[in-house]
């Protein structure tokens, strides 16, 4: 038996409409607070679209904490920023042009968001950031991102930084050098995965994801950085649902759904390393101190009684369908 905090998950896709009940549900069921995306159609780029995101999450998802995300633009005013913060907004998310699924319309001059940067850290809005150069070669997208973190660090010494889902050894090393205001996401299926995962043998669409998992030296150095116990790393699960018909296609989405096995695939990497004591600060407390919200006090029961992840949840393949896990949460 295994005590842990009510895990918080700083990264989560919800979609929208039918979709988003059947996935909030879901992730209501292993968490207790999560940070929500806001790379949906149209994009969350008002109050007035932050306050209707929240109600709907709350009417699928009644008890759970929500911390809400707008989608960065050049375009915004320092009221806007304002009156999105008013709104329940905590962080905006930097998304480069083309990156990642719903990334069209992101940003395509860095030097052109600069303003609205400088307006959030003097509201103490956090900046997240979905790291990769769009022009990069795809391996090299992270790795090229760096020196954006590195400008933003250095120009914005108050404006507190999440490196999203880090799947590089160069990242991670970064985000050690940088100040205490940059701090870093990992999720679990970097910890789990390399390139080979993806396409070492056969094609392997619903690990397909971005980032892409690199080689198994980053791998390490992203489970040495969880492993760590330094408060500048915790988890983000970045579990984004796709429909089976859109991974399982020509042009197959990106994004691993994570969200019904996190915690007990998360417990099973930490046990297997030795770990399994610096689990509860990695998923219940150096995120909620770096987002400067308390942490959470409620405690949850995890069980050593092996069970079979199904072949599809909400209409998606999740992480380890078809396959064993180990621990299992007591309802």
């Amino acid at each position: 038996m295994l005590e842990l905090p009510l895990p918080d998950d700083f990264h989560v896709h919800l979609r929208q409409g039918v979709l988003l009940e059947n996935y909030a549900k879901s992730i209501a069921k292993e968490f207790g607070r999560i940070l929500v995306m806001p790379n949906t159609v149209p994009p969350i780029t008002s109050a007035a679209q932050i306050q209707d995101y929240r109600s709907q999450i709350q009417q699928a998802a009644p008890g759970l904490d929500l911390l809400l995300t707008f989608k960065l633009n050049a375009k915004f005013t320092p009221e806007d920023l304002k009156q999105m913060k008013e709104a329940g907004a905590v962080a905006g998310k930097y998304y480069p042009a083309g990156v990642t699924t719903n990334s069209e319309d992101g940003v395509s001059d860095f030097d052109s968001i600069l303003p609205v940067v400088a307006e959030m850290e003097k509201l103490g809005l956090v900046l997240c950031i979905h790291g990769e150069e769009p022009t990069a070669f795809c391996l090299d997208r992270e790795k090229e991102f760096i020196r954006r973190v590195e400008y933003l660090a250095e120009h914005f010494p108050k404006l507190r930084i999440v490196f999203e889902h880090l799947s590089t050894k160069a990242s991670v090393e970064e985000v050690l050098r940088l100040p205490q205001n940059v701090a870093a996401t990992i999720t679990v299926h970097h910890l789990l995965h390399t390139l080979d995962d993806i396409i070492g043998g056969s094609l392997q669409p619903h690990h397909f994801c971005k980032p892409t998992p690199k080689r198994p030296e980053d791998r390490e150095a992203l489970r040495k950085a969880a492993f760590s116990g330094n408060p500048k790393f915790f988890f983000g699960s970045d579990s984004a649902p796709h429909a089976q018909s859109k991974k399982e296609c020509c042009c197959g989405a990106a994004g691993v759904y994570t969200a019904p096995v996190a915690v007990p695939a998360l417990i099973q990497i930490f046990e297997e390393a030795g770990e399994l004591d610096k689990l509860s600060n990695f998923i219940g407390a150096f995120g909620a101190d770096f987002y400067r919200i308390p942490r959470q006090t409620k405690k949850v029961v995890y069980v050593e009684d092996p069970w079979t992840v199904p072949e599809i949840v909400d209409g998606a393949v999740p992480l380890f369908a078809g396959k064993s896990l180990k621990w299992k949460r007591m309802e």
